[in-house]
């Protein structure tokens, strides 16, 4: 979904069941076709994977149909990495609601190692079960049953340091030029998406295509 697809939907209807049905163009015989399936980015994004590591960032928000979609073939993409390969998730906020809470909320699971329990249920409350999670009380409500204590995840979810994340993740949305989500920055230097590719094992294959591409360029 790009910023103008969220503008325009109205807050009941995002992310609640819809395919990725993404029109896509066909992968060129020889490979990833820059402008086609990637993009360059004129300038660098920054990176904080160490040296000698490509990092490889997925630009998200919870209520997007298509990052739902995609999350299956993701995560089992991202179980077999190379140990040369760093991945992180980013939330974006297109506009303050309800991508704002969605963020923090991301950065608090992340912040309490909560991710491998968390996340997958988050997408599945919200696109499955129709909650939206777009107020403090339901997101309070929701951990609780998953059995996390709430006072202290709320509380992480206003720490400075989940501020300071979400600060960074906004300037690293404006340095890869996100305008659409799922979509993954790879090495501080391209950008791939299934709207680019038409269905995620495509969109993968693009993206091994482009790590490979930064290995060879160190």
């Amino acid at each position: 979904m790009n910023r103008r697809e969220f503008s325009i939907q109205t807050l009941g209807a995002l992310g609640l069941g819809a395919g990725v049905g993404l029109p896509g163009l066909a992968m060129a015989q020889g490979g990833p076709i820059e402008g086609t399936n990637y993009v360059k980015l004129n300038q660098y994004a920054p990176v904080t994977a160490p040296a000698g590591k490509v990092e490889v960032v997925e630009f998200f928000w919870y209520g997007c149909p298509h990052c739902f979609h995609f999350e299956p073939a993701l995560s089992a993409w991202v179980s077999r990495l190379p140990a040369d390969v760093v991945f992180r998730r980013i939330p974006v906020v297109f506009r303050e609601n309800p991508f704002a809470i969605h963020q923090k909320l991301y950065f608090a699971v992340e912040t309490l190692g909560l991710s491998a329990t968390l996340h997958a249920k988050i997408f599945h409350a919200m696109h499955e079960q129709g909650q939206r999670l777009d107020k403090p009380e339901l997101i309070a409500d929701f951990v609780a049953k998953q059995g996390v204590d709430a006072p202290r995840f709320m509380a992480t979810m206003e720490s400075f340091g989940v501020q300071a994340k979400c600060k960074q993740a906004r300037a690293l949305t404006d340095a890869y030029k996100i305008d659409g989500v799922p979509t993954l920055g790879i090495g501080g230097r391209f950008t791939t998406s299934v709207s680019l590719n038409a269905t995620p094992e495509k969109t993968l294959a693009t993206t091994d295509f482009l790590i490979n591409l930064v290995r060879k360029s160190r």
